[in-house]
């Protein structure tokens, strides 16, 4: 995304409300998120040369940036305790911290109807895209379990649910329906529309899996992050191993199968979410391996039988949800994510759905894995 100068201006000021402007060196685009803008604050000064995370939020889909922020500071401070307990040496945790606005007592900032906030940037990491190897799909699966070991004593209650019905896949279900009913019938000349609403139409039945679980008391809602795509992973930059997830806004109250249904989901799909042809996605079942390990490995001992359980229906769940949600979106005129060019929704919902059709093709596969590694 190239900058004007104006946005470069604007984006200055913004970051000038967080530290002293004489020090702010540059403003750039950081990552490919779909939801905010983020950029990175380059500073320099006598301590040496430094740097920040700027983003403004979405209020859009997060109308309640005070409660985003205040989840963010309740986990940082549990995961805090937590880690000082743990014996020193062992592997490098962190998480983005929240930098206040200057002379504010609040961690966010709110400017001309717009909602700012800055985090402290994890220095001597990678992110990746994709999955493209066993050790990453590892390294995904134990960041993830790390985050939720470290997380399991935090009551679920302490967190507030800024995304209501946020994976509860029945709801965009019935979203869905209710833009299909109030939308003109689009163009579709490839036919790739109506593939899409048949996907749709033929898994309508098995949508209510989780909740149904859930209702039962077979599952219990937990501190999880909610978008825990290989996207929102950190890499150590030397040793390759994960040292941080990101993208807290979704940090809620839920169920961990969204989560780790959501890193199989973007985890074994090593041509990625954009993947240029959608009928090539396929499951890696040998990176699911890995990632599993991972997982199994660092969350294993706070996991319920029932927990391990309702993984592989959770993969394959959380691919067809998203898609779902990509799809919907295009029929609404691509409302929520960003998109590049119409039909970049359609398109995501394309790889979504072969790779939940892949996952659905291998389910027995997976079951056995998971009771392997458990």
């Amino acid at each position: 995304m190239v900058q004007t100068q104006l946005q470069t201006s604007r984006l200055l000021t913004v970051a000038g409300r967080f530290h002293p402007p004489g020090f702010i060196a540059a403003v750039a685009p950081l990552g490919q998120g779909n939801v905010n803008d983020t950029h990175l604050v380059s500073l320099r000064g006598e301590e040496g040369d430094r740097r920040f995370v700027l983003q403004r939020l979405n209020t859009t889909v997060f109308t309640a940036p005070r409660l985003v922020m205040q989840n963010l500071a309740t986990i940082t401070a549990h995961m805090d305790r937590r880690l000082q307990g743990l014996p020193p040496g062992g592997d490098r945790w962190e998480l983005p911290r929240p930098i206040a606005p200057r002379a504010s007592d609040d961690l966010w900032l709110e400017l001309d109807g717009e909602v700012w906030r800055a985090l402290s940037y994890i220095e001597g990491t990678i992110g990746l895209e994709a999955v493209t190897s066993a050790a990453q799909a590892q390294e995904l699966g134990r960041g993830l379990g790390l985050f939720h070991d470290l997380l399991h004593d935090l009551p679920a209650a302490h967190l507030a649910d800024t995304l209501e019905g946020f994976h509860v896949t029945p709801r965009y279900l019935a979203e869905h329906r209710a833009v299909l009913q109030r939308v003109d019938p689009l163009p579709d000349p490839d036919g790739h529309l109506a593939e899409a609403l048949a996907f749709v139409r033929a898994r309508e039945d098995q949508v209510d899996l989780l909740e149904a679980a859930a209702r039962r008391g077979d599952l219990s809602p937990r501190p999880i992050h909610g978008d825990p795509k290989i996207g929102n992973l950190l890499f150590d930059a030397t040793s390759g191993r994960a040292v941080a997830l990101i993208d807290l806004d979704t940090v809620k109250p839920g169920l961990l199968h969204y989560d780790i249904g959501d890193a199989l989901r973007s985890g074994c799909n090593p041509l990625g979410e954009e993947a240029a042809a959608p009928e090539q996605v396929r499951f890696d079942l040998d990176l699911a391996a890995a990632l599993l390990q991972g997982y199994l490995g660092a969350a294993g001992a706070s996991l319920t039988a029932a927990d391990r359980h309702w993984i592989p229906t959770a993969a394959r769940l959380i691919s067809f949800e998203l898609g779902l949600r990509f799809l919907t979106d295009h029929l609404a005129g691509d409302v929520y994510f960003r998109t590049s060019q119409r039909g970049h929704n359609l398109h995501r919902a394309r790889v979504q759905f072969s790779l939940c059709a892949s996952i659905e093709a291998q389910l027995p596969e997976l079951t056995a894995l998971v009771q392997r590694l458990s």
